[in-house]
């Protein structure tokens, strides 16, 4: 029974040895191996390798991917115009020389990302202090990231990593100064309705004058062409009036007369004092405008 307890114990102890010299580096990853806390050797390429066992080999792994720094807190920089500005950026970058960026800062990643935030802070300072606040939001953004990419490039290869990209997500004023600049944007917008409105209101009467214009040139050549079909029409109807009254005179004096006795006596309120033997009532006297019937 000891027996087999021994050989237990001696199986288990030779397969931990047999496991503690094999390792996998993963294609996501770098391997760097160590003899007595020396690098020995930098493993680039995936797959199955051996070692001595620890502790005459040990065996460290390096994230080989894009990795990205993000801040939760934004910085301050001051522009050209001596304003103070808050800039919120990420970085991102990977590690492109794995012995020096472990002799830089011994695999731990939060030094290489607080050393990378400095270089990057730097690079950013020294960029927004050539540049007013419209170029950094906006006319020459592009420039500036790319400005600061190129700076922190040649300092970054220094510690074996590569600063793929550098990004402003965003850029604000301070609160300090936030009041004054909104009151300067709205004065602006103001200034411009009030001149939008001034030239509404220039161009809203010159259309109306217009409009004034063109109805009085209409009104008048209308009321000219009524008063010349008015013309022709009384003209026709003197002369049909003349043709009647040639064929037949006291006809024509007999039916203007009752026309005229229609329009007066059309109301019968109306009160008139007239001589009965006067000559607008001849024809009430006889059809032949002679001595009244008795």
């Amino acid at each position: 029974m000891n027996r087999l307890i021994s050989l237990a114990i001696f199986a288990f102890i030779g397969l931990s040895m047999l496991f503690s010299t094999i390792y996998i580096v993963d294609q996501r990853q770098y391997a760097i191996l160590f003899a007595f806390g020396e690098v020995k050797q930098v493993i680039n390429e995936p797959g199955l390798h051996f070692k001595l066992p620890p502790p005459f080999q040990n065996v460290l792994f390096l994230d080989k991917r894009i990795l990205t720094i993000d801040s939760p807190d934004t910085d301050r920089f001051i522009t050209a115009e001596k304003m103070n500005i808050l800039i919120d950026a990420f970085v991102k970058w990977r590690i492109t020389d794995p012995k020096l960026y472990f002799v830089s800062f011994g695999g731990d990643v939060k030094r290489a990302q607080d050393r990378m935030s400095q270089i990057v802070k730097a690079a950013l300072n020294d960029e927004i202090t050539k540049r007013t606040v419209r170029e950094v939001i906006s006319g020459e953004r592009g420039k500036v990231m790319e400005a600061i990419r190129k700076k922190v490039e040649d300092e970054s290869k220094q510690i074996g990593v590569d600063i793929i990209d550098v990004r402003l997500k965003r850029v604000d004023y301070v609160d300090q100064i936030n009041a004054s600049v909104y009151d300067r944007m709205k004065s602006e917008r103001a200034r411009v309705a009030n001149e939008l409105r001034s030239t509404g209101s220039a161009d809203s009467e010159k259309i109306r004058a217009d409009a004034d214009k063109q109805r009085t040139v209409i009104l008048a050549e209308a009321y000219r062409e009524a008063e010349k079909m008015r013309g022709e029409g009384d003209a026709k109807a003197s002369q049909i009036y003349a043709q009647a009254f040639g064929q037949n005179p006291e006809f024509y004096k007999f039916y203007r007369s009752l026309e005229a006795y229609r329009a007066s006596f059309k109301n019968k309120q109306d009160l008139m004092v007239v001589d009965p033997n006067s000559e607008f009532f001849k024809y009430f006297r006889s059809s032949a405008g002679g001595a009244a019937v008795k």
